[in-house]
């Protein structure tokens, strides 16, 4: 899974900017600022990095089913875990 990881606790600022950094073509390890906010593309995450984090108690769990999107919310970070192409086709 791809993460991309966008640096607000502030869940009106991320809803504001979402669509713009799903199209957004970020490389690996790119940072770009939206709308005053830093977004970056925090590499590839293993399957097992959604089912831990999933289980602690301080990180809030949204899905996109008809995309296959997550999004961890924890701290003063959202994370969006994109499916990899190969995996989309599985």
């Amino acid at each position: 899974m791809k993460c991309i990881s966008v640096y607000t606790d502030n869940f009106g600022a991320f809803s504001d900017i979402f669509e713009e950094v799903l199209s957004s073509e970020l490389s690996e390890n790119e940072e770009r600022e939206m709308e005053g906010i830093t977004v970056s593309h925090s590499g590839d995450v293993p399957e097992h990095y959604l089912e831990r984090m999933s289980q602690k108690p301080e990180v809030v769990v949204m899905k996109d089913k008809q995309r296959g999107i997550t999004i961890l919310q924890h701290g003063q970070v959202f994370e969006i875990l994109l499916p990899v192409l190969e995996e989309a086709v599985n």
